[in-house]
């Protein structure tokens, strides 16, 4: 069994383990970043559409392009990189990571560990719906790996279930590879995804969307025949008499992400209405040298996001790895009207803080608070997309006199 001593040990190779190791690196850390997968990059090599970069680079790239741009930085910083390794086990009280990989067992002991550990998609076996698992039922991701890496179309007549970003993608996707794209089905009155995917994904390709719909029941045995689609109501339950039976050979979920924090469930905090990892404003969790940054905290929108949650991660825990700081206390951001996932859910006195919010729903206009110290006025914000505020030095500090913080977004008709 090998062993190895580093300052900072980042675990995920995807944007947000690329960005943190980086930045750590860049900070004069040893930095160790491991993945499961032969190189790094993530899903990123598989989204082959434009729309990555822009905020972090000011250019629209294809997900290789942004990845690439990822690994040149990371490759620059003399951070050490590990392929094809498994995390197995991460020991609290020794500050150890036990891994596995084709060349045997490495034992990790790390100053610092980032949790960069991204997502996994939600199962259509979480879904409930009534039916046999035939063949042809396949979840965005799936679907996209084998259209983009495999060259290998999944059906000829296909239904997506669910708007996120990449069932919206993949329905464009379909289409352009001859693909007859029945309908994007979507339970909730608005979609999902961005709304520039559902103009360039959907409307530009004349695809329709259904709102306010379901699948209710799955048709086939070996393969998949059809499915049952219902409207549904407010709360989500199908209305009787509404069904209606679609011939498909071809079922695409996109009905959600789940952070993925086994490694370190038990001992880590999660956030509820987030559903990842509770961090402060340093990305740290409520262990001093364990931070977390990128879709195991909460689903974001874009990539850019992800990655400059990286390198905040990667920047403190750097700086604590190597006695630069010391964990100072946090004051809880409180949720308040219309406000959903809060990205960190903490905040650390005199520490310039990005804060990340998602409403619940449609707001055309509105005002966001924060604690009766900040006040923002925004215009057309939705679910699907992310709201950015960046908070001053100055202004965490006079956020942090109290003890706790209440955010809220006030719509202008209420």
């Amino acid at each position: 069994m090998k062993r190895e001593n580093v300052d900072v040990l980042v675990l995920g190779g995807g944007a947000a383990g690329l960005a943190a190791a980086t930045q750590a690196a860049d900070q004069g850390a040893r930095v160790a970043l491991l993945d499961r997968e032969p190189a790094p990059g993530g899903v990123l090599d598989q989204c082959i559409h434009h729309g990555f970069g822009l905020h972090r680079y000011r250019e629209e790239l294809t997900g290789p392009e942004f990845a690439h741009r990822l690994f040149t930085e990371f490759d620059r910083s003399g951070a050490q990189f590990f392929g094809d390794r498994y995390a197995s086990a991460l020991q609290s009280c020794t500050r150890t990571v036990v891994t596995l990989g084709s060349d045997g067992r490495i034992v990790f002991k790390a100053g610092a560990v980032v949790l960069a550990t991204g997502a996994r998609e939600r199962p259509f076996g979480a879904l409930l719906v009534p039916g046999f698992r035939p063949s042809g039922i396949l979840t965005a991701g799936v679907a996209q790996r084998m259209v983009n890496i495999d060259g290998v179309l999944p059906g000829r007549r296909a239904i997506v279930l669910g708007s996120g970003d990449i069932g919206l993608i993949m329905a464009r996707r379909l289409h352009l590879e001859g693909v007859e794209v029945v309908a994007v089905i979507e339970q909730r009155p608005f979609p999902g995804g961005l709304l520039r995917n559902v103009v360039q994904c959907l409307e530009d390709f004349e695809i329709p969307l259904l709102l306010e719909h379901t699948v209710s029941r799955i048709h086939g045995f070996a393969r998949l025949e059809g499915v049952t689609t219902q409207e549904v109501d407010s709360r989500g339950t199908p209305v009787p008499g509404t069904e209606q039976f679609v011939e498909a050979d071809t079922l695409v979920l996109s009905v959600g992400l789940i952070p993925d924090n086994e490694l370190v469930a038990g001992f880590v905090t999660i956030d509820d209405a987030n559903g990842g990892l509770r961090v402060d404003s340093q990305m740290r969790t409520r262990i001093d040298w364990l931070f977390a940054a990128g879709n195991n905290v909460v689903i974001f929108d874009l990539a850019d996001w992800v990655a400059q949650a990286g390198e905040i991660a990667g920047h403190h825990a750097a700086a604590y790895a190597l006695g630069a700081t010391h964990p100072k206390p946090s004051i809880p951001l409180v949720r308040g009207e219309h406000l959903l996932h809060m990205v960190p859910s903490a905040l650390v006195p005199d520490i310039p803080t990005r804060l990340f919010l998602r409403v619940d729903k449609p707001i055309p206009k509105g005002d966001l608070l924060i604690g009766g110290v900040v006040s923002r006025a925004l215009v057309g914000v939705r679910p699907s997309e992310m709201v950015e505020v960046m908070l001053t030095a100055e202004q965490v500090s006079a956020l942090c006199e109290r003890e706790k913080i209440l955010v809220e977004m006030v719509p202008s008709n209420e």
